[in-house]
């Protein structure tokens, strides 16, 4: 394939990343979780045939990137500036996703753009959590606002409205309330992130 996958990720610092998960956990357990499901996405697009494998990251690398992924810093503000400028850096197709979704697999990221000309992925909460693009444009994303219940549909409509002709992924739900992560853990019981999660849960039902 000659489809370049990138990934759009937090680095896991406490603190910074699935804040709405504390409490119950501590800032310390909820990077740790959003480790988890970060590693669990690459080793999806690790497991999936690609042209590149690319990480946009806010934040400083670490040990836990995996050999076979390049690492790109994230540029801008809001999240459709950072979006919109690592569209910049593609080359031909690119599939870009976030790291909300452990339970992805490579199923999901096999995407064909021989009969279309984008594809969606939409998430539970009303925002997406993949966009593919045959030809990236910065201006597809761009001003779309997002972390809203109507994102997604923002963007559908965005690319509809651009004429391409848009293939449709299946709904995920993105792990943002313990709520999301609980449902998540289910769907991939053998995932890191599942794995951790109850770990974490243990210690919560123990009083450690």
């Amino acid at each position: 394939m000659n489809t370049t996958i990138l990934v759009m990720a937090k680095a896991p610092v406490p603190g910074r990343v699935k804040t709405r998960l504390c409490p119950p956990f501590t800032p310390e357990e909820a990077a740790d979780l959003a480790r988890a499901a970060l590693l669990d996405t690459l080793d999806a697009v690790l497991a999936t045939p690609a042209a590149r494998r690319v990480l946009a990251l806010a934040g400083a690398p670490g040990y836990w990137v995996p050999r076979g992924i390049t690492v790109r810093p994230q540029r801008g503000a809001a999240l459709d500036d950072r979006i919109a400028n690592a569209l910049t850096d593609v080359r031909g197709p690119v599939l870009l996703l976030g790291m909300d979704t452990p339970q992805v697999t490579p199923h999901h990221l096999r995407v064909d753009f021989g009969a279309h000309d984008a594809w969606f992925g939409p998430a539970h909460d009303g925002g997406f959590w993949a966009l593919g693009l045959r030809s990236p444009d910065p201006a597809l994303v761009r001003g779309i606002p997002m972390s809203r219940d109507d994102t997604g549909a923002r963007q559908l409509r965005r690319l509809r409205s651009a004429g391409l002709r848009v293939g449709i992924l299946p709904t995920l739900v993105d792990v943002d309330t313990v709520a999301d992560a609980r449902q998540v853990a289910t769907q991939c019981p053998t995932s890191r992130f599942a794995t951790r999660l109850s770990a974490l849960r243990e210690l919560e039902r123990s009083g450690v």
